[in-house]
């Protein structure tokens, strides 16, 4: 069921749940609320940004990361850097990146070379 969201039409009168907003799980065909369920306030309907994502990862996304995460356990940092790396550039994951950055340190690079590499960005020709 998707989550609504509500808010005082008069902030200034709504009490403290709807003063500012609130969320409601109500099935599609559900009417929408008018009144604050806590103070009968009047209330509106909002028009809110998606907050729900779907991921769906490939296997071989799935043995990407099962193989870094074999690496990490095994101490072998600059394996699971590389390969981190690599991946984050395939599938364009910040991320991802991260996480390689985060296992190149751990292998010793230096962190000039680091700081280099972090400001790669995934999002240039989005």
């Amino acid at each position: 069921m998707p989550i609504y969201e509500y808010e005082a039409l008069d902030s200034g009168k709504g009490c403290t749940k709807c003063a500012d907003r609130f969320e409601v799980i109500q099935r599609t065909s559900d009417k929408p609320l008018t009144r604050c369920p806590a103070c009968g306030q009047r209330v509106i309907k909002l028009i809110s940004w998606c907050r729900a994502a779907v991921a769906e990862y490939s296997d071989v996304h799935g043995a990407a990361e099962k193989r870094i995460g074999e690496y990490e356990r095994e101490g072998m940092w600059s394996h699971a850097a590389e390969l981190a790396d690599k991946h984050s550039e395939k599938i364009r994951d910040t991320d991802m990146k991260l996480r390689a950055i985060d296992n190149y340190a751990k292998a010793g690079y230096d962190a000039k070379t680091l700081e280099k590499h972090a400001k790669t960005s995934f999002n240039d020709n989005d």
